[in-house]
């Protein structure tokens, strides 16, 4: 049996909403391949290109913050 969500740890939390989210993510990835079909669609290399680059960008934009910390307080 599970915690209502008002009683959940920060830990169970992230656990319950990072599950969700990647399984979102992952969804959302199967459902852009399904724009590779080549009898459907038309596309070239450097559309590819494009799509990868950005995805790629933004994974890694969303690694480093959970790698660095969000403040950045100037200290003599």
């Amino acid at each position: 049996m599970s915690k209502p969500k008002d009683q959940e740890n920060s830990r169970d939390r992230f656990k319950r909403l990072a599950t969700q989210r990647t399984n979102n993510v992952l969804q959302k990835l199967k459902v852009l391949g399904n724009c590779s079909n080549r009898s459907v669609y038309e596309y070239d290399e450097e559309d590819i290109s494009k799509i990868f680059s950005e995805i790629e960008k933004r994974v890694r934009e969303t690694k480093a913050k959970f790698h660095f910390s969000k403040r950045s307080v100037f200290k003599l």
